[in-house]
């Protein structure tokens, strides 16, 4: 969201994810504490490890990259530690147009590299608050360089009248994934536009014709109708993304009041690799899997990595600075492990200032 707009009510904020000090003053909504950097002597690291919200890590052979959006623009960070990660320097690779559907808005940016190029999936809008205009959109770069340049791909179909000038629906939170032999894409959607953003959202599922092409209508996959979900203002799913392990396949999203220290991961897995992902019946719910408690509050919208050896597996989300309401948020990591089920445990979120032991390979560079 643009740094200098009103605070957003009731969606979550999509403050861009600073990765140095000096860009902080541009995010009205941003966290102010510092990070907490790495200690290579001890081999341990504690959270929070800056400030900002939606963080989307991605590894591709040795190198970590971060995604975040900032002023209009998309950034990315690279590092080969991730510790490192959130405090390298950050480079602008692409900047919203000052006319069009996607001028202002842009949140929770997403890079996936298919098929030799790398993609950012993104929200953007007209204007807001009200967010009423908001929507799914792609980049892709021209070469094998994360760091663009990049052509703007436009706008994904999120609706239900494919072919048709009408049908198009509100989207964000647009995340892109393998499952068997096709790419599906997964996102945060409203049942019909409306003139308020205080509107259910809850998660859709459409097959890809390619990385920058749905050409079929949406399938609604999961409502927030479990308890755990609602919240006392707004009932919503958001954030989903695609985790793997062996031959299982889940989709781990955020539910509840963005705003509010309830907010939290809930869970859909995938019955087995012959079960239709189109098909809602094919998953199975079930949360909250990853919560606050009396120290972190609000956790959610998580991104997943594996360390290079991918011996281990990691869990990027954000957290409140704050019990009380607000989009203040601070970008946290922990490693995570699986049950004897196969579902991943992420265990407790871990303290401010609580040390916690570095990546393996890390403590070796």
């Amino acid at each position: 969201m643009i740094p200098t707009a009103p605070v957003r009510f009731p969606l979550h904020a999509r403050c861009a994810l600073l990765a140095v000090a000096s860009l902080a003053s541009g995010c009205a909504r941003a966290a102010t504490v510092a990070s907490a950097p790495a200690t290579t002597a001890s081999c341990t690291f504690a959270n929070p490890l800056g400030a900002g919200a939606d963080p989307w890590v991605v590894r591709r052979g040795s190198s970590y990259y971060y995604v975040k959006s900032q002023d209009r623009r998309i950034w990315i960070t690279s590092a080969n530690r991730l510790a490192d990660l959130f405090a390298a320097p950050a480079s602008a690779v692409w900047t919203a147009p000052d006319t069009g559907w996607n001028r202002a808005n842009i949140w929770a940016p997403e890079l996936h590299f298919i098929d030799g190029r790398w993609y950012i999936y993104y929200a953007g809008g007209r204007s807001g608050p009200p967010f009423t205009s908001q929507h799914a959109g792609v980049l892709q770069s021209v070469g094998e360089d994360p760091f663009g340049p990049y052509v703007d791909r436009g706008m994904l179909y999120t609706g239900d009248s494919v072919g048709t000038a009408g049908g198009d629906r509100w989207s964000i939170d647009l995340t892109v994934g393998k499952i068997g032999a096709r790419y599906y894409a997964v996102w945060s959607g409203w049942a019909q536009n409306a003139a308020t953003d205080k509107t259910p959202q809850q998660l859709y599922i459409a097959a890809m014709e390619n990385p920058w092409t749905i050409a079929v209508n949406r399938v609604l996959l999961s409502a927030p109708d479990a308890e755990w979900e609602r919240g006392p203002e707004l009932d919503l799913q958001e954030g989903p993304e695609l985790l793997r392990h062996g031959g299982d396949v889940f989709i781990v999203y955020s539910t509840r009041d963005s705003w509010l220290k309830e907010y939290a991961l809930g869970q859909l897995r995938l019955r087995d690799t012959s079960a239709n992902p189109l098909d809602p019946r094919s998953w199975t719910k079930s949360g909250p899997v990853f919560t606050g408690n009396a120290a972190v509050f609000g956790v959610g919208h998580a991104s997943f990595v594996t360390t290079p050896d991918e011996s281990e597996q990691w869990i990027v989300y954000h957290s409140k600075d704050s019990p009380t309401p607000g989009w203040k948020r601070s970008v946290r990591m922990q490693r995570f492990d699986w049950s004897p089920d196969g579902a991943p445990r992420f265990g407790t979120a871990a303290r401010d200032g609580e040390s916690l032991p570095l990546p393996r390979a890390d403590c070796r560079r």
